[in-house]
């Protein structure tokens, strides 16, 4: 493993655990430079096509799917690490479903359930745009079901 501080070929690992999100981290050390860093390590697991809507279909991207949930959850009380794992979660169910291609709409009711359960700003947010909420009373129709279950 190279070091991102010195550039040497010499690290040996100091630590290894095993990231909640499927993946490895490992604390290294130089043992040129003797500085400390943190790689994160993850099989590289093919997941299915994504289809979207318009019938297009797009490699799945979970950057692109973290983007998307952290809009939802600009400057509400919601972890990074939350938004990570569910996004961890969609992953491995796609990867577990074992199919050449999956709707986008699979992917947006599992990221939809979860922010239900999270954060109902962030979800309704969300909901906007996936659901394709295009007037006021579609909203509140919404959020009133929110409170109706006790939200």
């Amino acid at each position: 493993m190279r070091c991102v501080f010195c550039g040497k070929d010499d690290a040996k690992v100091i630590d290894t655990t095993h990231d909640v999100r499927g993946g490895i981290r490992r604390r290294r050390e130089c043992l040129d430079c003797h500085q400390r860093f943190t790689t994160y390590e993850r099989p590289i697991v093919s997941t299915p096509l994504v289809v979207k809507h318009d019938g297009t279909r797009e490699e799945f991207d979970r950057e692109k799917l973290a983007a998307g949930i952290r809009i939802s959850c600009a400057k509400r009380p919601v972890p990074a690490s939350e938004i990570d794992r569910i996004v961890g979660e969609v992953e491995a169910a796609l990867q577990q479903m074992n199919k050449p291609e999956i709707s986008s709409r699979v992917i947006g009711d599992m990221v939809i359930s979860s922010l239900k359960e999270l954060d109902h700003i962030a979800y309704i947010r969300f909901a906007i745009v996936y659901l394709r909420f295009d007037d006021l009373r579609s909203i509140r129709d919404e959020i009133n079901a929110l409170l109706r279950e006790g939200g």
